[in-house]
Parts: C-alpha cells; sequence; structure tokens
C-alpha cells in the first residue's frame, strides 16, 4: 500500500494559481467564441500553446519522450486532456450560459473521486473526501449562482457535452499519473502537440476557417490569452500538482474556478462582489478545508489540550 496523497502548502498555492489561469480561460472563450468556431479555437489555443511549451523545453535542454508505447499513451491522455473537452466546452458555452457551463464543470472532482478510488492505491475514496466535495460542489453552484440552474435542460446535449468534458478532465488526470517521472514542461508539450495535430484536420473540415472573415485584434488576443496564460503556463502546473498530489486533489481547482472567475471579474472589468460570491467562497473554504484535513487536526489538538508538532 502506498502512502495517502496529501497537498502541501505549495501545492495549495499552486492550485490557487492553476484555478486563476483556468478562471480567466471563461472569460477569453467567451470573447474568442464570438467570432471563433469552437474546433478552430480548440486548435488555436492547442498550437499555440504548444509552440510556447516547445521553445521551452529546447531553451531548457529538455527532450520529448522517445518510443511508440510512451507516445501511444501521450495519444490517449492528448483526447482526454485537450482535443475533446477544450471541443466540447466551446462549443457548450455556444448553447448556454457560461454560469451553468461553470456549474457543470464542478462535477470534475465528482469524477475524480470515484475514478481514483478503483484506479489508484494511493489516492483512494475516504469519508472526509466525500464529505469536503460535496460541500465543495455546493459552494459553486452558490458562487455561480443557482439561478444558472434555471437553464438546466433546456439545451439537454450542451449541458452533457459540458459534463462529458468534466469526465475527460478527471479521467485524464488518473491516466496522467503514469508520467509523473517526466517533467512537467514535456508532458504538457506533447499533450499539446498531440492534441494540435488531431484537432487540425477537424478544424479544416468542420469549421473551413480559410473561408471564414478575418477575426478582429480583440479575439485574436483572446485566442493568444487562451493559449499562453490559460494553457501553456497552467499545464506547466497542472502536471506538477498531479505528480505530486494526485488526480483528486488536482480536480479540486474546478472549486476554485468560479472565485478566481469571479475575483477578476471584480478587479479587471468592474463587476460586483455578491452576498452570494462571498457565502459560495466561505462555502468552498470549508469543503477544501475538510477535504485538507489539517484545520480539523489543528482544532482538534486545541480541545484536546494536545501539544503542537514541533
Amino acid at each position: 500500500m502506498q502512502p495517502k496523497l496529501t497537498m502541501t502548502a505549495s501545492d495549495w498555492l499552486l492550485l490557487i494559481l492553476l484555478s486563476t489561469f483556468w478562471g480567466g480561460s471563461f472569460f477569453f472563450a467567451e470573447i474568442a467564441v464570438r467570432e471563433i468556431p469552437p474546433l478552430t479555437l480548440a486548435l488555436g489555443r492547442c498550437a499555440i500553446a504548444a509552440v510556447v511549451l516547445l521553445v521551452y523545453v529546447k531553451a531548457t535542454g529538455l527532450e520529448l519522450p522517445k518510443g511508440r508505447a510512451v507516445w501511444g499513451s501521450l495519444l490517449v491522455l492528448a483526447v482526454l486532456n485537450t482535443a475533446l473537452p477544450f471541443t466540447l466546452i466551446f462549443w457548450g458555452q455556444t448553447h448556454i450560459t457560461s454560469g451553468l457551463a461553470g456549474i457543470l464543470n464542478s462535477t470534475a472532482p465528482l469524477f475524480s473521486i470515484l475514478l481514483a478510488h478503483f484506479a489508484t492505491s494511493d489516492d483512494r475514496l475516504t469519508g472526509r473526501r466525500i464529505v469536503g466535495i460535496a460541500i465543495g460542489f455546493v459552494g459553486a453552484v452558490i458562487t455561480i449562482g443557482i439561478h444558472a440552474l434555471s437553464d438546466l435542460g433546456v439545451q439537454t446535449i450542451a449541458q452533457l457535452a459540458i459534463v462529458l468534458a468534466a469526465f475527460c478532465y478527471a479521467a485524464a488526470g488518473v491516466f496522467g499519473r503514469r508520467f509523473k517521472s517526466y517533467p512537467p514542461a514535456v508532458i504538457a508539450a506533447s499533450v499539446l502537440i498531440l492534441g494540435s495535430a488531431m484537432l487540425a484536420p477537424l478544424s479544416a473540415y468542420g469549421d473551413r476557417p480559410w473561408t471564414l472573415p478575418m477575426p478582429s485584434l480583440e479575439a485574436l488576443a483572446a485566442m493568444v490569452g487562451l493559449a499562453v496564460i490559460s494553457t501553456a503556463l497552467a499545464f506547466l502546473i497542472y502536471f506538477r500538482v498531479l505528480a505530486r498530489a494526485g488526480a483528486v486533489n488536482l480536480q479540486l481547482v474546478a472549486y476554485l474556478i468560479p472565485v478566481s472567475a469571479i475575483l477578476l471579474g471584480v478587479g479587471f472589468l468592474g463587476e460586483t462582489l455578491e452576498t452570494r460570491h462571498m457565502v459560495g467562497m466561505f462555502v468552498i473554504a470549508i469543503g477544501l478545508a475538510a477535504i485538507d484535513g489539517r484545520p480539523h487536526q489543528a482544532i482538534m489538538r486545541v480541545f484536546r489540550g494536545a501539544p503542537k508538532e514541533a
């Protein structure tokens, strides 16, 4: 039996940073998808990010993996982590509100905890995790707004697409643990290269982008921001946290993304921080604390009068 995976303080900081980068992805996508079709936007996101990370890999003296077996496994990861979920989310966002998409995306930790329990020996299901994830999901719904659920069932296929994307992310987290011995930049670059290769013919066949009007500078800038910030930089953090803390802990970012998106909107777009936002953030914090366990242990030590650990 392998030791149970835990989150260190640095892992939590990385997870918060990752949520900030991915929280911005909804903002970038909402701007870009108005002028760039979903498949082409997914391709642009992957391809630009792949180039950025490939340059980084070469500049730091790293090398891409070698061998058909490794690249075969990376192809599976690329399908689960880039090509399929990117396309599903961008397509879904053209049919449902971003708030409902955010709530449906928050199901990723629920899928992750079930998959990891049966597929790993060090990332198992516990009562505390179940309670914490359930509380976190409720907090995400409150933060985004319960009113977003009023559209549930109106565009069923689009909603199922977002849920399937969340399942893909959960499965990718569990499957991606096998690459923890590789540098995060190497795996991230490899996955995005393969994702770009898969999306290129789909974009060409489905969108015929060369026949479309030239997107505005605003849309192109949003796509670049989506690729560089919300993909290239985010993937570096993603694979680092995955290797160190496991799939279930990594997917907790789904509860932090709505918080980051709202705070970014307040800080940069002049949006208002509402009471439900603060209540939801507090509930999410309780859920994350329950999953982490250390705040509970500290409180119990105080009540029991136990001396603090050195």
